[in-house]
């Protein structure tokens, strides 16, 4: 994140914001983009986009807008909010275009190889998935404001950002390019995608470095609150994530709040955006929700970013990526934002286990068991929602944010039993990071997925994979025993009170301490 700010350090000042703008410029290619768009009058919610195109081969280009935003997989055809699309050549004679599917543009500008794209984009919504701006502050995403050039994602950009008047502040994870004020990079069209802009009058807070890598959280309107101490507690639980894989990929890391107000989070590789305020921590309950919540976000950047399902990259921005591996993706994600608080220090072994006790809750009294596998809650997504379908008179459907976590933890146990507790599930996520995103740069397979854990486990854990593939019933108290634990499942209405066992052995004792993190 970067931001500025006529009080701080001249570093800072350099990057200060001062007008409606946000351009993006594409240099050292035979064909060059700049993208400028403007806010002249907020109140209106209307961002202007001017696309300035030169160099450019061939007679005809299609520019498209994607359908949706990485992170957050629902279809949003940003492109129904395109108006008063217009091309003129460098002389400022109109070009002729027409509509290529619902969002394309096909370009006919024959042998002139520089013109200029200019279109309005209605924002109607605050949300963390779309681009938004009214009278006091400016959230682009990306992916709803700007076009690409039809198969050319792989060009980088440079962005120039000003802000409407009296706007001082911008937030963005994307790079700043020294000596050139309010200027960005991005190495390529996905990298442009995966970082919002936030711009208004933004308070920061107090930053914090690990490892020498800076960390910023940066928002709208949060309150008053202890700012400092919040700071430091989320120092603490994004170191504990750091240590968990061992390597911090990234050059420096935003958080950005976009409003007070909740709704929801979506996580980048270097940066998420969020809604925030410091009323929402004023008690111990709710301030841990929040640091599980930011957590959760923040280990994201590993957990799908970079440990991700092979069908999560390259992003098909026409239709969409499905996966039968939401499950590890998000399921995964919320039982390490348990560990990340819970290893921090910052909750306790009660907390812990009610989490889960909420988890495993949610799915077992939900018909959907009975019905749906977590393959196929993660794969029908697009269709389903992420917490399943909840307008359905009998709910067939799960939601991996509950199962997810639950045999999350049944693995965790398994491998740390069959290991006597000298591997764990960490152990998986470290072998995913290394193997897959460092050294094959890409994603995994199931298959590979599979292998890994076997191979960490050491055994073949069968009845584990049948849990995601099938409705088959779960055998919680088996696994939980393993960590000398116990879950109430006795009568008519269990309680799903997760508890210790009176008499653990000393391996059971060994693997519930190393799992609390004692």
């Amino acid at each position: 994140m970067t931001t500025s700010n006529r009080n701080h350090m001249q570093v800072l000042r350099s990057m200060a914001l001062a007008g409606g703008l946000v351009s993006l410029q594409l240099t050292g290619l035979a064909q060059k983009f700049q993208f400028t768009v403007s806010m002249p009058q907020p109140a209106t919610h209307y961002f202007h986009v001017d696309l300035q195109c030169s160099d450019i081969k061939g007679e005809t280009t299609e520019f498209k807008m994607p359908v949706w935003t990485p992170g957050y997989y629902q279809r949003l055809d940003f492109a129904k909010n395109v108006e008063g699309f217009t091309v003129k050549n460098a002389k400022g004679d109109t070009l002729v275009w027409e509509k290529s599917g619902h969002n394309g543009w096909q370009i006919r500008h024959g042998k002139q190889s520089s013109f200029t794209v200019s279109y309005n984009v209605k924002t109607t919504r605050l949300f963390v998935a779309n681009p938004y701006v009214d009278e006091e502050r400016a959230f682009i995403r990306p992916t709803g404001v700007f076009v690409y050039p039809a198969g050319k994602l792989d060009l980088p950009a440079t962005v120039v950002v000003k802000p409407s008047n009296g706007w001082r502040n911008v937030a963005t994870g994307l790079d700043s390019v020294r000596g050139k004020p309010f200027t960005y990079t991005a190495s390529n069209f996905d990298v442009l995608f995966d970082s919002p802009i936030l711009v208004g009058n933004l308070e920061e807070l107090p930053a914090f470095t690990i490892k020498g890598i800076p960390h910023r959280f940066i928002g709208y309107k949060m309150g008053d609150f202890d700012k400092q101490g919040f700071m430091d507690d989320l120092k603490k639980l994004i170191t504990v994530g750091t240590d968990i894989i061992g390597d911090i990929p990234y050059k420096h890391y935003t958080f950005m709040s976009i409003s007070p107000n909740g709704m929801g989070g979506i996580e980048q590789l270097n940066s998420t955006s969020v809604s925030f305020s410091g009323q929402s921590i004023e008690k111990p309950e709710s301030r841990r929700r929040v640091l599980n919540f930011l957590a959760h976000e923040y280990f994201h950047h590993y957990n799908v970013k970079r440990i991700r399902p092979v069908e999560l990259g390259p992003f098909d921005y026409d239709n969409g990526n499905h996966t039968n591996l939401l499950w590890v993706s998000e399921g995964l994600t919320v039982y390490y934002e348990y560990f990340l608080v819970k290893r921090a220090g910052l909750s306790s072994e009660a907390d812990l286990l009610n989490y889960f006790k909420g988890n495993i809750s949610a799915y077992e009294k939900g018909v959907g068991k009975q019905y749906q596998s977590l393959q196929q809650a993660s794969f029908n997504t697009w269709s389903d929602g992420p917490f399943g379908r909840k307008d359905d008179k009998v709910n067939k459907t799960i939601s991996y944010y509950d199962k997810g976590p639950a045999i999350g933890m049944l693995f965790d146990f398994a491998i740390r039993h069959q290991t006597q507790n000298k591997k764990s599930l960490d152990d998986v996520m470290r072998t995913l990071y290394r193997k897959y995103y460092q050294g094959l740069k890409r994603g995994f397979t199931e298959a590979e997925l599979q292998e890994v854990i076997i191979q960490t486990a050491g055994a073949p854990l069968d009845e584990l994979f049948d849990y995601i593939y099938t409705t088959k019933e779960v055998d919680y108290n088996k696994y939980l025993a393993y960590a000398g634990l116990s879950i109430d499942l006795a009568g008519e209405k269990p309680t799903y009170t997760i508890s210790r066992m009176a008499n653990p052995d000393a391996l059971q004792q060994q693997i519930l301490k190393s799992w609390l993190g004692e």
